[in-house]
Formats: structure tokens, sequence, C-alpha cells
């Protein structure tokens, strides 16, 4: 990836990765400059809203106790990836799970 895409991008990407109002905000603005760094972060961090509901969805119904607790910080972890990536300024995919993210949002961006 070009550098200056990624400089282009970088501010975007952060935005998109501070909570879910970030998300919509950084969608927002890279749908006017259709940058592909900012659009594969956004990618990755609608992911991992979805997987941070669903997470929380089976906790709740399940009430799993434990385990519950160590599955809710799985998002916060594969979080904590995609910034360091932002920051870094790579396209970093979240572990198991961002191959699909980026295909099953394929369309934004």
């Amino acid at each position: 990836m070009e550098n200056t895409t990624v400089n282009e991008g970088k501010t975007i990407a952060i935005i998109s990765y501070i909570t879910f109002i970030g998300t919509i905000i950084a969608f927002i603005m890279n749908n006017d400059k259709k940058n592909s760094f900012a659009a594969f972060h956004i990618r990755q961090m609608i992911g991992l809203i979805l997987l941070g509901i669903v997470i929380n969805l089976i906790a709740r119904v399940a009430n799993l106790g434990l385990i519950s607790t160590i599955l809710g910080f799985v998002p916060l972890i594969f979080w904590v990836l995609g910034f360091i990536g932002v920051l870094q300024g790579e396209e970093k995919k979240v572990p198991l799970l961002g191959d699909m993210f980026q295909e099953w949002f394929k369309g934004i961006g």
C-alpha cells in the first residue's frame, strides 16, 4: 500500500476505532474520499462491534459465568491489535475473523 494512501486514511481509520459512533463518523468521512486504508479498518471495526454484540447476547442467554467473562475480552483484545495496526500504518487483520470481516463488509469503502 502506498504511503500516501496510509497517511491520508490514518486519521479516519483511528476515528473508526473510537466507539460505535466513531465508526459511523469514519464511514461518513470516508464516503467522499474512498481511502482504501481507512475502509479496511472501518470493515474490521464493524466486524468487531458485531462480534462484541453477539458475544454479549450469547453470554446473557447462556449464562456461562467465567467463560462469558473470558469471551467478553476477545473483542477488546482484537480491538487493541487492530488499533496498533492503524498506528503502525498497517492493514493487520484481526486474528481468526479478519478475513471474514473483509469479505462480509467488502461493499463498505
